[in-house]
């Protein structure tokens, strides 16, 4: 359970995601008659789990093998399938597609018929969106089947009981705890995500919030989604309100010492009143190692018991649940209802994922960069096949677009090497798009250490 179920999670959805990636580039490739070398889930350095390959009418199969069997090469045109040891990805090897690894022999051999430099730019086009086309519609269906089955749950954000609770960043502009909404720039947002998405990378100046009946402007700097990331509010910078409420005592912890019960309803810390869970969160946090006098409410009774804090800054509780104090709004999607709401969906996360992109471009962005640790986090610490589906369908999302930029080593890469062809009629040197490649790899690969470093950075240092 917890950070085990958090890495099954994120290696199930990326290896179902680079398995159909690449399965777009295999199908055609093979469409117009391009020999597939190799077809790998995984990466193998140094020796593969299993591999196969079609020898004459049968099968072959070599498990942890450091190289294929020698006989495997008198049937070249065959694809080998394997499954190699490092769960970080995949590849698709097409043969006579020129990249970081290909040999300077190779690209001095003249072209053979079925290589892929020697198809034609449109048949090498498809060829090279077929990943990204498969990773998006992949996307689409998930969402479809989300919707069909689970369908559509969420808490509106006019709906909330009491108000929000504001990190830092939000309360400097001029947002108060217990805010509660009611327009952004004359909209009324429909969900958490609207909202939070309007404020964040969409730059609207106006929102009205109902505070202690009063309605007030909170006026948004355009730089709003500069200053949350710079606050490192990853989780966002707000969320729903709600009271502690006790719902389970834990044995054997100060909380249970003191006396405490489920339904016991936090009013006061040390004589000064709070009303929000999360303000009792934040003094706990702050009281590690502390005792402290905890005012409650047993039914109409008031108490007061004195509990010692643990080092961890908690008393031993868990708290109700704040969907108890939520009313959420459910809509079901019949089979063919939720074909269109699934792709609205999904274009609908391309989009914003899109718009939120250029925040990657800004200081603050560069410093929030995550790598595997920051992915494999937005999956749950409990299995939850909705939410699993949901974050693969996000993910599917993310792929399609990453390697649709026009990068070296990425698809975009070779997609920008190809239009240029057609629009100029010339076709770039294979030395030129391998020396490109290679730096382009390169690079990707700095970019890759620096995200996951600072992910250690994060966990140990902050």
């Amino acid at each position: 359970m917890g950070i085990g179920m958090q890495i099954l999670g994120l290696v199930a959805s990326l290896s179902l995601l680079v398995f159909v990636h690449e399965l777009g580039h295999y199908l055609f490739a093979r469409l117009f008659h391009t020999r597939v070398d190799k077809f790998y889930l995984f990466f193998n350095p140094g020796f593969s789990i299993m591999r196969m390959k079609k020898c004459g009418n049968q099968y072959q199969f070599s498990f942890f093998s450091s190289d294929s069997p020698e006989d495997w090469k008198n049937y070249p045109e065959n694809t080998e399938w394997g499954i190699g040891w490092l769960p970080l990805g995949g590849y698709c090897s097409i043969n006579g597609m020129v990249d970081e690894t290909t040999k300077a022999e190779e690209l001095s051999a003249e072209p053979q018929p079925w290589e892929f430099r020697a198809k034609p730019a449109w048949q090498r086009l498809f060829i090279i969106v077929g990943g990204v086309l498969m990773n998006f519609l992949t996307a689409l269906i998930i969402y479809v089947g989300v919707m069909y089955h689970y369908g559509l749950e969420y808490v509106p954000v006019t709906e909330a009981q009491y108000g929000l609770q504001f990190t830092e960043s939000a309360k400097n502009i001029g947002f108060q705890n217990g805010d509660k909404i009611i327009s952004v720039d004359g909209q009324v947002p429909e969900t958490m995500g609207d909202f939070a998405t309007a404020l964040l990378i969409d730059d609207v100046k106006e929102v009205l919030v109902d505070r202690n009946g009063e309605t007030v402007s909170v006026k948004i700097p355009k730089n709003f989604g500069q200053q949350v990331l710079a606050a490192g509010d990853n989780a966002g910078f707000c969320q729903f309100n709600f009271p502690f409420v006790v719902d389970m005592v834990m044995e054997d912890h100060p909380a249970a010492a003191a006396g405490m019960q489920h339904g016991d309803s936090l009013v006061a810390i040390n004589g000064e009143e709070y009303f929000s869970f999360f303000d009792y969160q934040s003094t706990f946090a702050q009281s590690k190692n502390e005792d402290v006098e905890l005012s409650f409410y047993r039914g109409d009774s008031l108490y007061q018991t004195t509990v010692h804090v643990s080092d961890e800054g908690v008393i031993g509780v868990y708290p109700v649940s704040p969907a108890s104090f939520l009313t959420s709004k459910v809509v079901k999607y019949g089979f063919f209802e939720s074909i269109p709401v699934g792709i609205d969906k999904g274009f609908e996360t391309l989009a914003t994922y899109v718009k939120q992109f250029k925040l990657v471009f800004t200081k603050e962005g560069a410093q929030q960069l995550g790598g595997f640790g920051t992915i494999g986090s937005i999956f749950p610490k409990v299995w939850d096949w909705e939410r699993f589906w949901n974050m693969t369908a996000f993910l599917g999302i993310i792929l399609a677009f990453m390697n649709i930029i026009p990068i070296p080593a990425l698809d975009g890469g070779y997609l920008l090497f190809i239009i240029v062809e057609m629009i100029t009629r010339r076709k770039p040197s294979d030395k030129f798009i391998g020396i490109a490649n290679t730096i382009g790899f390169t690079l990707l690969i700095i970019l890759l250490i620096y995200a996951n470093g600072m992910d250690i950075v994060r966990a140990f240092f902050k």
